[in-house]
């Protein structure tokens, strides 16, 4: 399982779900979005500025986390971004690799 990094903003209708339902309740919802695609949640936060919420979770693929991401997305009431995440052991094996490539005007 890949971990991702995801931040969400809520937007419109959105903010107003989440004033009405508090934050254990989206909490509750993600979880179950994630059971859906066969994910687990790792952490959860609420936050003060340029994100709203978030947190870690574990997804089965990419796809899976792609098509939870177009989902909710797709409420048009939270905007997420995730990222996935790199063990210190994933970049050990990245630094082995020597990829060609040639930089803009070389």
């Amino acid at each position: 399982m890949t971990k991702y990094l995801f931040e969400a903003n809520y937007v419109g209708e959105g903010i107003k779900g989440l004033m009405r339902e508090g934050g254990t309740k989206r909490r509750e919802a993600l979880v179950q979005a994630l059971d859906s695609v066969g994910g687990s949640l790792e952490s959860f936060y609420y936050a003060f500025g340029d994100t709203d919420v978030l947190g870690v979770f574990d997804a089965p693929s990419q796809a899976d986390a792609a098509a939870l991401s177009l989902m909710i997305n797709s409420t048009g009431s939270v905007n997420v971004r995730l990222k996935p995440l790199m063990t210190p052991e994933d970049i050990d094996e990245a630094a082995k690799k020597t990829p060609s490539y040639r930089a803009p005007g070389q």
